[in-house]
């Protein structure tokens, strides 16, 4: 029961980011999940999933426009992440956890630091 109830809290929370947030990070591109049946239920599953990691890039790294993000799921404690641009890696990381399955803590977590690594492409 509690693993659904944390799933539904990120799933309303990315539901209830402010419109012009959600609309910045659906012109900078496209979100895909690779293997997202691997997706522990509380996550909230890929949309959840991806609104976390667009909403973090949005706030983070408002300046840097990328075509894609690509989300591949390892295993229901591994996840990783690419951004895109113009067919080229920008960022490229990968994260798990040893002694449980990701949730939406963990899943945040990742999405932050993710972006704050894009930040860093657009200083450097």
């Amino acid at each position: 029961m509690r693993g659904n109830y944390l799933g539904w809290i990120l799933a309303l929370a990315a539901a209830g980011t402010p419109a012009s947030g959600v609309a910045m990070s659906a012109a900078q591109g496209r979100c895909h999940v690779a293997n997202a049946e691997r997706l522990p239920a509380e996550t909230g599953g890929q949309t959840a999933v991806c609104a976390a990691f667009q909403n973090a890039i949005a706030a983070r790294a408002p300046d840097v426009r990328y075509d894609a993000l690509e989300l591949h799921v390892f295993s229901q404690a591994a996840l990783g992440a690419t951004v895109l641009r113009d067919g080229r890696t920008i960022v490229s990381r990968r994260f798990s956890i040893m002694d449980k399955n990701l949730n939406p803590a963990s899943i945040e977590r990742f999405a932050q630091s993710f972006a704050s690594e894009v930040a860093k492409t657009h200083k450097a």
